[in-house]
């Protein structure tokens, strides 16, 4: 919201704002669609709802997608927190094709599941029905062809939010039970700490929307004061007030529409999607959304790959095992090591050496000093002295005695 008077002047980063986030929208509806994990059917829901509310903000209704994010936080937290006491009940499981029939075994935890469901499909009257709306009207009434985009493509993700949700209760509660039979006997409702839990949730995710509207979205609400800049031209809440009703109701007609669709074809037709399944079109389309649209085989096998062979060619072996070990502690401590092992093979123990090598070395500082003094302003003979000592100090030492080689 902050950064609103950054978007605003920028029209085109608004554009692909809106185009991501319907994008996002629609890629993770499809993926939640056949998902066979319990949370992760709930985790791609709300990438799809985040991709509602990036959308929106691309839209300039920064109120709305912040509206929605509110709303989304309690049903969604509902459905988490029911997901884990199901889990719980069921011997940490979490496959879907392992339970059904849980209806009866935890009636209260199924209650608050449905509930929460509902509310994420944008069931009248519910939570997630006041925001979701909302950003598809204002979508439309844009009248802009990003616009237009983000509507068709949140409405038909609309759709696959509510066959998913009901695919997810259908499965896990409705049924008939598919786990293991001493596993689901001894299934049983959370502890009173999350059923009370769940319950405090699922007032917010009844009433919050409606008691919210007029405060966080509602026409002449001063609650966001002047946190959010929006310019003249890209206000359009007023506009989609009055875009046709049929535009304002096909959402909500296609999330019933997903409901009853989905209920009826895992009640009726399991043989039709099973035969669908293991058509050779059906494997390609169910193995296309259950891998997600293979991004992770993308991103693994040539997006990280490349950059893990990268990581391992340069920066461990020629940096960590090679510039910083030879420049870093253990490469000077080692060549300070074998100088002291070569010159200790100096101490010969005759008087004779030692005046030679002084003499030697006096002699070498002597003109290295008159030399300096001649070169003058010549800064390339310095360095190419200083260049000279430091490689004779960086010289391995070789496997023949120093000794006869100097005496």
């Amino acid at each position: 919201m902050h950064s609103s008077p950054l978007f605003e002047y920028s029209s085109n980063i608004l554009d692909l704002i809106t185009v991501l986030g319907a994008c996002t929208a629609f890629f993770a509806a499809t993926v939640g669609l056949l998902q066979n994990d319990l949370k992760r059917v709930i985790a791609y829901s709300t990438c799809s709802q985040l991709g509602y509310m990036v959308f929106a903000c691309g839209l300039s209704n920064y109120s709305v997608g912040v509206f929605h994010l509110v709303n989304h936080a309690f049903f969604k937290a509902l459905l988490f927190l029911g997901a884990g006491s199901i889990i719980h009940a069921v011997a940490d499981e979490q496959d879907m094709r392992k339970m059904g029939g849980l209806k009866k075994l935890v009636p209260f935890t199924y209650s608050t599941m449905v509930i929460g469901s509902l509310a994420l499909i944008g069931f009248p009257f519910l939570t997630g029905f006041y925001s979701k709306d909302v950003i598809l009207e204002v979508a439309y009434g844009k009248y802009t062809p990003q616009g237009h985009f983000s509507y068709t493509l949140g409405t038909i993700g609309a759709f696959l939010t509510a066959f998913y949700s009901t695919r997810l209760i259908y499965l896990t509660f409705l049924s008939k039970p598919n786990g293991y039979k001493s596993i689901l006997c001894s299934a049983f409702d959370s502890s009173y700490q999350i059923s009370s839990s769940l319950f405090l949730l699922v007032i917010p995710s009844v009433l919050i929307g409606f008691y919210a509207k007029d405060m966080i979205i509602g026409f002449g609400s001063d609650f966001w004061g002047n946190a959010i800049f929006v310019t003249l031209e890209n206000m359009n809440r007023v506009d989609s007030e009055f875009i046709t009703h049929c535009y304002k109701t096909l959402p909500v007609i296609l999330s019933l529409l997903g409901v009853i669709s989905s209920f009826l074809l895992y009640l009726t037709g399991s043989k039709i999607l099973v035969k669908l399944k293991i058509s050779k079109f059906g494997k390609k389309v169910y193995n296309f959304f259950n891998k997600k649209w293979f991004f992770d085989k993308i991103y693994n096998e040539y997006i990280s790959q490349y950059f893990f062979t990268i990581s391992y060619t340069i920066t461990y072996k020629t940096i960590d095992r090679g510039i910083i070990e030879v420049f870093g502690p253990m490469g000077l401590s080692s060549i300070i090591s074998k100088k002291a092992i070569l010159i200790s093979k100096l101490q010969t123990g005759y008087v004779y050496h030692y005046t030679f090598l002084m003499l030697v070395g006096l002699t070498i500082i002597l003109g290295m000093r008159q030399f300096w003094i001649i070169a003058g302003n010549f800064v390339d003979f310095k360095i190419f002295i200083l260049f000279f000592i430091l490689s004779f100090f960086l010289l391995q030492p070789s496997n023949k005695d120093s000794r006869s080689e100097i005496f």
